[in-house]
């Protein structure tokens, strides 16, 4: 539940190289809203959002 899933988001970026591809599946949907905003402040692509009814999975790279 969030902040769960951000906080982990920022961890595994944190450890990974410019350019590098993550994808992230949630059960939380607040992380829909929340993923987008940081992701825009801190210059990350969003590559891939797909919603489900009960999931949601991200593709992100790593600003470089």
């Amino acid at each position: 539940r969030c902040p769960m899933p951000l906080l982990k988001l920022k961890q595994a970026l944190h450890g990974m190289a410019a350019g590098e591809v993550i994808e992230v599946q949630t059960t939380d949907a607040g992380s829909v809203r929340d993923f987008q905003a940081f992701l825009r402040q801190a210059g990350h692509g969003l590559l891939e959002l797909q919603e489900g009814e009960s999931t949601y999975f991200f593709r992100i790279q790593k600003a470089g």
